[in-house]
């Protein structure tokens, strides 16, 4: 019995000692495969840490801009006279906004569109209301209840 057990602590030390040996040599033998697998993680999760951080402070200061925007004033939708003048409700918000005095660029900014955009809906907005200028666009959507007095 006890040859036995004598030969399991042989056999077993002898394990360890060859699993040691393999440890060594494959971590050696794959040194360099292993720091560049840790560094890509390191970056990988410096990169996802950055990208969060940075999309969490720019949505914030566009949240603060958009705040400090003026809202459009009156009807936006749903309007009888509007719909009978054909116009649509981004139009009716661009009227809105032209008629608080709003430049092109400020609405384009309010509203989010391209400023080509904007200059669009203001040429289909005086060809709707048949008119030449900002203010007789206004005072015409006054006189036809587009837009709120």
């Amino acid at each position: 019995m006890r040859q036995i057990i004598l030969y399991g602590l042989v056999l077993g030390a002898l394990l360890l000692l060859i699993q040691y040996a393999q440890y060594r040599l494959v971590l050696i033998q794959h040194a360099e495969s292993l720091y560049v697998a840790l560094i890509a993680t390191i970056c990988c999760g410096a990169g996802i840490w950055a990208g969060i951080n940075l999309t969490r402070h720019f949505q914030q200061k566009g949240e603060a801009k958009q705040s400090a925007r003026p809202e459009p004033q009156g009807p936006v939708a749903g309007n009888t006279a509007a719909a009978q003048s054909s116009i649509t409700a981004r139009e009716l918000e661009v009227l809105t906004l032209m008629a608080q005095g709003l430049s092109n660029q400020e609405i384009a900014e309010c509203l989010f569109l391209s400023l080509n955009t904007v200059k669009t809906h203001i040429s289909n907005i005086f060809s709707k209301l048949d008119v030449q200028r900002r203010t007789q666009a206004v005072q015409r959507a006054k006189e036809l209840g587009v837009l709120g007095e």
